[in-house]
């Protein structure tokens, strides 16, 4: 009759600390949720891992050892540590992650002026709420691990050796330690950042995730460069968004001559001042080169929010220039000019010159 009263103290113990995380789940959802919006997707996010722990801590605590033989008692004591060892790793992490969340997602609505302050801070964030989870889950392993008495032993040893197998283990992982100090480095110096535009090996895109090991660049076409953190330190790259994201855009004319610029020069204003994507800071027409072949090189330079602004209004003006020089101003068009003969006269022959002699 004692067993079967333990078995029943264990049964309402487990259903009453599943309640007590029922009832604290829906006073989280229901009545806190309408003062504090993320409380409901809190409780949400941290439900199972809630129910686990009180779960296996529970069973761990009331559970009656001694109506159970001495070798399967001992093993399910070891396993329930195990367990609650899991259950408090994840209840934990899951609650930081809830927390943060928040604030994570009131930085990446940020725009305007404040926008490369709120990615820089998001940044910084989500590599150090990535560094607890992973300090987390080492001490999490190593507990699990100490469980074991044989592991203990060997602890002691190992201890005793600490330095040498330091060494060891800091030359093995080397490249990973490497990586790891590199995106704490970018993160801090302001380097780099989510969604800052960059140039790397050639391939313009913009950051999309930022780890302790890798960055992933998304590329204009949608493709996606995955690069080691310690790339970012030991070779040079292109930030277009390093203290703003506007850009100035460049637009090359090649055209004959007889180009009257100043009448260009009213026609791309007036066409700026009618397109949504200039911000209205910088414009220039200039005839920056005369070439060789007859043509004279027109730099138009406008200035965008954006480097994908920038780029749409670069083949906008390109295009409108283009049509206004071919309707306004066919004899602009860029032409090739050749000396020909009069009609009944025949070109000169022409021969190569003779190599110099030198006489002694």
């Amino acid at each position: 009759m004692s067993a079967l009263w333990a078995w029943i103290v264990l049964a309402v113990t487990v259903a009453a600390s599943v309640t007590v995380v029922e009832a604290v789940r829906r006073l989280l959802a229901g009545r806190f949720s309408t003062r504090w919006p993320e409380a409901g997707a809190v409780a949400r996010r941290c439900a199972a891992p809630a129910f686990a722990f009180a779960v296996v801590v529970s069973a761990n605590a009331a559970l009656p050892y001694g109506t159970l033989p001495h070798g399967p008692g001992r093993a399910l004591d070891h396993l329930l540590r195990i367990a609650a060892i899991g259950a408090t790793t994840w209840l934990v992490l899951r609650i930081a992650y809830a927390l943060s969340d928040p604030p994570l997602n009131r930085l990446t609505r940020i725009a305007g002026e404040r926008n490369r302050r709120a990615r820089r801070a998001r940044t910084q964030m989500l590599l150090l709420r990535r560094i607890a989870a992973v300090v987390v889950w080492i001490l999490a392993v190593g507990a699990a691990l100490f469980t074991f008495p044989a592991v203990r032993a060997v602890g002691a040893g190992v201890l005793a050796s600490a330095g040498v197998a330091g060494l060891v283990v800091g030359i093995a992982a080397r490249p990973t330690l490497g990586n790891l100090f590199a995106g704490l480095q970018l993160a801090f110096s302001d380097a780099l950042r989510l969604d800052d535009v960059v140039v790397v090996q050639g391939q313009w895109g913009r950051v999309e995730e930022l780890t302790l090991s890798y960055v992933v660049v998304c590329l204009w076409d949608d493709r996606r460069l995955i690069l080691p953190v310690s790339y970012f330190t030991e070779q040079p790259f292109e930030n277009w968004t390093r203290h703003t994201s506007r850009v100035l855009g460049t637009v090359l004319l090649h055209v004959d001559w007889t180009v009257p610029v100043d009448d260009l020069r009213e026609e791309l204003y007036r066409m700026l001042r009618e397109h949504p994507l200039w911000d209205r800071r910088e414009w220039v027409l200039q005839a920056v080169e005369t070439l060789p072949n007859g043509l004279v090189q027109l730099r138009a330079l406008v200035s965008a929010a954006d480097s994908a602004s920038a780029w749409d209004l670069r083949c906008d003006v390109r295009e409108h220039m283009i049509a206004y020089i071919r309707d306004r101003h066919p004899d602009a068009l860029p032409r090739f000019r050749a000396e020909l003969p009069a009609p009944g006269e025949a070109l000169a022959p022409h021969h190569p010159p003779e190599p110099a002699t030198h006489t002694p």
